[in-house]
């Protein structure tokens, strides 16, 4: 068993305990949001720092009705 704590720019995203480790360039869901494993550093015999990317997600803009105009 190990304890895995997610890093996404030096802010703890996630602390777990696992049985199997994930490896580097693994993609990965946390909290509903795709990410992708960056770094995988051991700590001691147990811990383990794995630094993330979250896949950014383009907001959407609305769209204007042409020749509907406010008055």
């Amino acid at each position: 068993m190990f304890v895995t704590h997610f890093y996404e720019n030096k802010t703890s995203v996630l602390s777990q305990l696992l049985v199997s480790l994930p490896t580097v360039e693994e993609n990965i869901k946390i909290k509903g949001r795709k990410a992708k494993i960056v770094q995988i550093v051991q700590i001691d015999d147990s811990n383990y720092h794995v630094s993330i990317i979250f896949e950014k997600v383009p907001k959407k803009q609305p769209v204007k009705e042409i020749g509907k105009k406010k008055r």
